[in-house]
Parts: C-alpha cells; structure tokens; sequence
C-alpha cells in the first residue's frame, strides 16, 4: 500500500477535524456542537484543562458555567462516532514489515510455512520492493506485506514486537517440515504455559518469531499478531473505541507474571485477530526499525480519522488519496506508539484489480 522506510515518518499530522460554518463546528459524523470560540490551536485532548478554564472565566463576568457544554458535546460526539464504527465494514487487511534478504525470505515463507506469493512490486525510483504472502486471496485474507529497501539487509526488531500466529492442524509436522529446510525452532512443540494448546515457536531468516498454533480447519490461518503495551486496559478501551474492535478474551497468568487481550473484528478461530500483551510492571519497550504497521479496511476513511482522534489516537497522515494510486488512506498511532493504517474498501479491491 504504502512505502515503508526504516526511520519515522516526519510528516506533522494537521489535528483540526472539524468545519466551522457560522460560527457553529459540525463535524463529518453530522454533529452539530456548541458555537464557542476556542483557539485554532487547541485540539481535543485539551478539553478538560479548557473547559475548566473557560467554566472559572464564566463565573468571574457573571457568565453561566460552559464546561458542561464542552463534556456534553464531547461525549455526544464521541457517542455518534462509536455508532458509525460499530457499522462500519473493517476487516485486517494486512501487516507490513521490512526483511533485510527478499527472496531469501519468501522462499521460506513459501516452503517452510506453506504460503503463497501474491503478487510482487518493484518501485526503482523509489528504491524499494514489495512482496505479498499469504494463504489466499487479499480481497478476502489477512496477508504479509514485506517491504525490501535497497541497501538495507537488516533491521532491528527490538523488544515490543512479538511474533505472528500460524495455525495448523498438526504443530509436531510442521516442526518435523521446518526443521528439514533448515529452518530455525526456538520453542519446541507442547502445551502452551498455563494452557492446554499445544504450540511451537520458529524463527524465520531476519529474526521474526512465528508461533505455531494447533486448531482445526480455519479460513484464516496467518492467525496473530502479537504486541507489547504498556497499559492494557487502556490499550483495550481505545481498540475498543476507535478500532470498533471487540475484546474477545483475556487471560492473566501470574505466574509468569504476563496479561494477554485478544481483539479483533470477530471469533479467533476465523479472524486475524491482535494479540496485546501486558508484562507486568514494563511501561516502554524498544519498537526497533522493523515492524511497520497493520493496516485495516474501513468505508471512510474522514470519519474513521475523526474517530481516532475523538478518543486519543493521533493521526500521522490526514485522510485522503494517495499521489499516483487514488486510494484513500488515513494513518494513525495507538497509545503505545503502534502505527496503523485504515485504507479505504473500495479502493482496496479498485488498487488489486
């Protein structure tokens, strides 16, 4: 979808989502707000301090309180925003990161893990090429997009990215299979710890860690993704709001001292789903330079943006098309750090065709 290059993106994001008409803001969700007149550089996340300023201000020129106007219009806004998502059509569509070796890396994926090559891109002006992966189609299954920069055959993967969710009917063969091409096995197969589900865990040629998951039949095997955050319970309030995803289980083992969430667009067993861990007492992680993004279809992209930012997300790209393809796109930061990008439906299927 989008370039990935291995630094940060340097673009400031414009956090002004809302229009002015007449002195009264509306905003795309169709909400009309209260006519006040705030400056143009306060933004959403300042409206608590604000409306306590504005409700002291009120009292001094014998004006009537306006800080419940301000929460009342939020909370109305914020409620309007979580209806749109709870009908909106969001899918995982894919999740991108950077390999230091292309072909090394798709001849294990296609070999050891039994995936399929996709489709392939090579942008020379650019510098960069792009394969995807997966066990069908992209139009209706979550994928691996792997990005290659020129020049660059490694990347760090640091300590807040965790590993991706394979699942197949027999851990032990698929073990027996990777090992036979050589590739690498770091945990071998049994019961997960404080489970019953038998796993594996591999690594594949630029160090990513893939677990192996026995289940049944499931039209959507590339299962997982797994990320560190700092505070789960704000983790899961926002993917909750802004995501429109639903928490579908948590698990806490004390013993070795980790909270899993799962949450995604619907039952593990036929939806990719995120896989947020919380280790107890670790806030921070190191995101390294390789890990990029997931990206998630959505019907529009100017009110999923507005979403994000009505419960503490922050856009790194405004919503709108891209140069060149036309697909519209919106990208945004989780309260961890964690980047997604929300790429219009229809747009999506226009760009594969």
């Amino acid at each position: 979808m989008v370039r990935i290059i291995p630094m940060a993106s340097s673009i400031r994001p414009s956090l002004s989502s809302f229009r002015f008409s007449g002195g009264v803001s509306t905003s795309r969700f169709g909400l009309s707000l209260s006519p006040l007149r705030l400056p143009s550089h306060l933004h959403f996340s300042h409206l608590t301090s604000t409306s306590k300023l504005l409700k002291t201000a009120g009292t001094r020129v014998g004006m009537p309180p306006v800080g419940n106007v301000v929460h009342a219009s939020m909370a109305t806004a914020q409620e309007t925003a979580l209806e749109w998502v709870k009908k909106d059509k969001r899918r995982m569509l894919h999740v991108v990161y950077r390999v230091g070796d292309l072909d090394r890396t798709i001849k294990f994926y296609t070999e050891c893990l039994g995936m399929k090559l996709l489709r392939k891109r090579d942008i020379p002006e650019e510098r960069y090429t792009n394969a995807f992966l997966g066990y069908g189609p992209e139009d209706s299954h979550f994928v691996i997009e792997l990005t290659y920069n020129y020049g660059v055959d490694k990347y760090e993967i640091g300590t807040a990215f965790g590993h991706f969710g394979i699942a197949v009917e027999d851990v032990a063969k698929a073990v027996e299979l990777i090992k036979a091409k050589g590739g690498k096995v770091t945990r071998e197969p049994g019961p997960v710890k404080g489970g019953s589900t038998v796993i594996a865990f591999i690594e594949e040629p630029n160090g990513y860690k893939f677990e192996l998951i026995e289940r049944g039949p499931t039209p959507e095997p590339l299962c997982q993704v797994m990320l560190c955050v700092g505070d789960l319970d704000r983790s899961i309030t926002f993917y909750e709001k802004a995501f429109g995803m639903e928490l579908l289980r948590t698990r806490d083992n004390p013993e070795y001292k980790y909270t899993i969430a799962m949450m995604g667009y619907g039952p593990e067993d036929k939806n990719a789903v995120l896989e947020l861990t919380y280790n107890y007492g670790v806030t921070e992680y190191d995101k390294g330079n390789g890990y990029a993004q997931i990206a998630i279809g959505t019907d529009d992209v100017y009110k999923t943006a507005e979403g994000i930012k009505l419960f503490g997300g922050k856009i790194m790209r405004e919503p709108g098309p891209l140069p060149g393809i036309n697909t519209k796109i919106t990208a945004c930061l989780d309260p961890d750090g964690w980047k997604t990008v929300f790429v219009d439906n229809i747009d999506f299927l226009k760009e594969l065709e």
